[in-house]
């Protein structure tokens, strides 16, 4: 009986053993299939490319970019297409929150916190950003800083492909609300001083219930 036992676990063992090796071959087969890794040279194709371009006029989904005030900062004024002087969409306070959020993860390393330019990697030796306070670019339209984040500018690269587009403008208004903040006058102050008492009006009758 035990050794009936034993040349039952030897076959079944047997061909198990057996079995493996042709799964392997077809697992290891799929693995190493003819294919072209990323940027990988061609000889079928006449110009020796892999990744073929896109035929003439191919718009992917989602990127058929008509609103050039969005997505290029220009807009027409006087009849002349000029950098945008104005925001493509209502800016909120939701809107600036998400603009100094972003701001604070892109930006601030090297223009700091409060835009003067004097970043973190500027303390440790980087060169050193423009400051946002400057006469020359508190005069600056928004479409301008638009065109920096997109495309960048000198030593800046462009941010693209990390910032998407309507957080660009975000952005923008954020930078420009640093800039109020440093020069702002007296009717700015009076105007948020009021805004805050409205905004306490509002809300004490709900301190009553």
């Amino acid at each position: 009986m035990t050794r009936r036992i034993s040349f039952l676990f030897f076959a079944t063992g047997l061909l198990l053993s057996s079995g493996c090796k042709p799964l392997f071959d077809i697992r290891k087969a799929m693995y190493d299939q003819p294919k072209y890794e990323a940027l990988e040279a061609s000889d079928f194709f006449g110009d020796r490319r892999s990744a073929r371009p896109l035929i003439e006029g191919t718009v992917a989904q989602g990127q058929l970019r008509l609103d050039d005030h969005l997505y290029l900062a220009l807009e027409e004024i006087d009849g002349d297409v000029l950098q945008a002087r104005s925001y493509p969409f209502e800016i909120t306070m939701a809107d600036l929150e998400r603009g100094r959020e972003r701001y604070d993860i892109y930006c601030s390393v090297c223009h700091g916190l409060s835009g003067h330019g004097e970043g973190m990697v500027v303390r440790r030796g980087y060169k050193a950003a423009p400051g946002y306070h400057s006469e020359k670019l508190r005069d600056m339209p928004p479409g301008y800083f638009y065109s920096v984040i997109t495309n960048g500018y000198g030593q800046m690269s462009s941010y693209a492909a990390q910032i998407p587009v309507e957080d660009r403008w975000r952005i923008t208004a954020y930078i420009q609300a640093l800039q109020r903040s440093q020069f702002a006058s007296i009717e700015d102050y009076e105007a948020v001083k009021a805004r805050s008492s409205h905004d306490e009006t509002l809300e004490s009758p709900h301190e009553h219930h």
